[in-house]
């Protein structure tokens, strides 16, 4: 059976609005993740537009707490993946392995070293923006002159210290440059994003980013929203469209999954489209992509790339095993995580 990995699903942001329902995990992600094959799966905390900036921390840490609470109620479904052990055992169970990381660095206020604190929380990715500036960096729904800031600097060298995971989805093409010059042998990918060569939108990557992320070790992400695919024609085709083009670009070992799927998460009435939103005029935060509109709907995107001739350990490598390897060198091991970061 395929096992997918995917590497970001808003589902905290649902999570923590429905933080005063019994379950809220089971009775809305459980099943899509289980009928989604998903084996690994990152969860992002995110500051909603509505609370941003003084409520950005309170916010994160709302979601972190469903984040908790969904594991700690699920101790036989769920697994908590800190460090390389953890991913091998997860992957190796019938659990489904999750991830913490950081969608914009809005919680860290103006605090680079907050980040260790998060760490100790168990995120292990982080993102430095989403479409907006913040006090680290320049989000792709700015202007592509600016980048990091001098406290971005800060945080990514921290960020780098740590060991972590730093993720440029929603970077501008110059905080994609700055961070991809300053952190040469770190763990630096897109958890999410597409190929701009296919549609053309700032928060798909051109196919010089890509390159460019191949050289830096990282991987692609491709991710299943309706506008960064095509927003004239949505499909599970065209979303197999960008995965071969990205393995054109990229090769087969910098291909994977990153979903974001949101139309469950918009239909919750948990987020409204932000006012710095990059999404075309009039379309909603809930529309999907027909038949692949949650993690439930994968299945449908494996059909289609099984198609196209993808099979055996390339067709693997795109649903899981890509992720796993950059994940296993990625993550610290239980020895490291005992004793702390440098």
């Amino acid at each position: 059976m395929h096992q997918v990995v995917d590497a970001h699903n808003d589902l905290l942001v649902e999570l923590a609005f429905r933080s005063g329902e019994p379950d809220p995990f089971a009775n809305y992600w459980q099943e899509p993740l289980r009928e989604g094959l998903i084996k690994i799966q990152v969860c992002p905390i995110s500051a909603q537009w509505e609370v941003l900036p003084e409520g950005a921390l309170r916010q994160g840490l709302e979601q972190t707490l469903a984040f908790y609470r969904a594991v700690n109620e699920h101790p036989s479904e769920l697994a908590f993946v800190k460090t390389k052990q953890d991913l091998d055992a997860a992957w190796s169970s019938d659990r489904v392995g999750l991830i913490l990381s950081m969608e914009g660095a809005e919680p860290l206020g103006y605090s680079p070293d907050l980040a260790d604190i998060f760490w100790e929380l168990g995120f292990r990715m982080f993102a430095l923006t989403w479409n907006r500036r913040n006090p680290f960096a320049d989000g792709n729904g700015e202007p592509p002159a600016g980048g990091l800031s001098k406290l971005g600097v800060k945080l990514v060298d921290r960020l780098v210290g740590l060991g972590a995971m730093i993720d440029l989805a929603h970077a501008n093409e110059q905080t994609f440059a700055d961070v991809l010059e300053r952190t040469a042998g770190a763990h630096v990918m897109v958890s999410h994003a597409a190929c701009r060569a296919l549609c053309e939108t700032p928060r798909n990557l051109t196919d010089d980013q890509l390159r460019a992320l191949v050289d830096a070790g990282g991987i692609l992400g491709v991710m299943s929203i309706p506008w960064v695919i095509d927003a004239e024609n949505p499909s599970v085709e065209r979303v197999a469209d960008h995965v071969e083009h990205a393995v054109e670009v990229m090769g087969i070992d910098h291909v994977a999954l990153g979903g974001d799927f949101f139309h469950q998460v918009a239909l919750s009435g948990a987020v409204r489209k932000p006012p710095d939103s990059v999404r075309p005029a009039g379309m909603g935060m809930e529309v999907g992509i027909d038949d692949l509109e949650g993690p439930e709907h994968y299945p449908n995107l494996i059909e289609a790339l099984e198609k196209r001739g993808y099979a055996g350990d390339a067709l693997a490598a795109l649903l899981g095993t890509n992720w796993l390897r950059f994940f296993s060198n990625a993550l610290p091991s239980a020895e490291v995580e005992a004793t702390g970061p440098e």
